[in-house]
């Protein structure tokens, strides 16, 4: 009998333990950024411009970024930020693989994609992707609770009609560095879209 819940025991540990270090992702620091000829660019002939900044949009399209600039003078396409999509919103594919999908569900999570396009002296074209990822800070308590809005018979009559409170300043965002998963992901469709 003992060793039935010592096992137990050791199970809603392990449990536990798990949860903490998916967790504690969100406590460190920013993620080191890479050069443009690393693993987040591809190269393609400067004659195929045209159809990679098309194919490029499209890409954006699908994952549902909405572009927020784009300038092809200076080569750049950005989006707007994007709330990351959690584990139950298997439909969205901005949180690529489980961990980020689980830290998009415990928290806010907004990402931002600019996307570079650079020629080359040998008359190739340098497509980069690179995307922000940022984590939600709540300054003091965000009290919202749906008995917050109610009046208590208990309590004396109050004139204040303003029961309804909400966060106590705005939200501030900080920087988690870059998401090389979605980076990958992206170029890897953008290079499979431009090959169609």
């Amino acid at each position: 009998m003992r060793s039935k819940y010592a096992s137990t025991r050791r199970n809603a540990a392990a449990c536990v333990l798990l949860c903490v270090i998916a967790v504690s992702g969100c406590l460190s620091g920013k993620l080191p950024s890479r050069t443009l000829q690393g693993a987040n660019a591809i190269q393609v002939p400067v004659e195929r411009y045209d159809l990679m900044w098309e194919r490029t949009v499209a890409v954006l399209n699908n994952y549902h970024f909405i572009i927020a600039r784009e300038s092809k003078l200076e080569g750049v396409i950005e989006t707007q930020y994007r709330a990351g999509s959690n584990l139950l919103e298997l439909w969205h594919h901005d949180s690529v693989g489980y961990a980020n999908r689980l830290e998009s569900t415990l928290q806010s999570i907004r990402r931002r994609v600019v996307v570079r396009f650079q020629n080359t002296a040998d008359s190739m074209l340098f497509v980069s992707v690179r995307v922000d990822k940022d984590i939600e800070d709540v300054p003091g308590l965000a009290a919202n609770y749906e008995g917050g809005a109610t009046f208590r018979d208990s309590d004396p009559l109050q004139r204040d009609l303003d029961q309804v409170v909400g966060q106590t300043g705005p939200s501030r965002w900080i920087s988690r560095g870059t998401d090389p998963a979605l980076e990958v992901e992206l170029l890897s469709q953008i290079r499979h879209a431009a090959l169609r």
